[in-house]
């Protein structure tokens, strides 16, 4: 399948919808603002995987691309660790840390199978 826009690349949709989440949990949630660095850094990190399948998407190339994917993977793993943190300092709830968790790892594992088919692409076509 060949996409026209990143818009169209089902990872980046998710990635879209998981920034949408984290935002609402700290809207909903006072005492994040207890420690604003660590929520700058989870939102950073949160809307980095989305603008990185974004830019990689427009280098043209596949090559470029994967490379693009594997940062946004470090940025999944990166919120992961903060949501971790957000846990461990009882700034977030297991129930929050349940629901969010999951779905940021299914976006890495997505990122990192992405890439391995762009990879796979650009060997081919040497």
């Amino acid at each position: 399948m060949q996409y026209k826009r990143f818009e169209e690349i089902p990872v980046w949709t998710e990635s879209r919808k998981f920034v949408n989440n984290v935002y609402n949990l700290i809207d909903r949630n006072p005492k994040l603002a207890r420690d604003y660095s660590l929520v700058d850094q989870l939102k950073r990190a949160s809307y980095s995987i989305m603008l990185n399948i974004a830019e990689g998407f427009e280098r043209g190339s596949n090559k470029e691309f994967a490379n693009f994917l594997n940062i946004a993977k470090g940025s999944a793993g990166e919120v992961r660790s903060v949501l971790h943190i957000l846990t461990d300092r009882k700034y977030i709830t297991e129930s929050d840390f349940k629901e969010l968790y999951p779905k940021v790892e299914f976006i890495s594992i997505q990122l990192s199978n992405f890439r391995k088919f762009l990879i796979l692409n650009v060997t081919r076509k040497k």
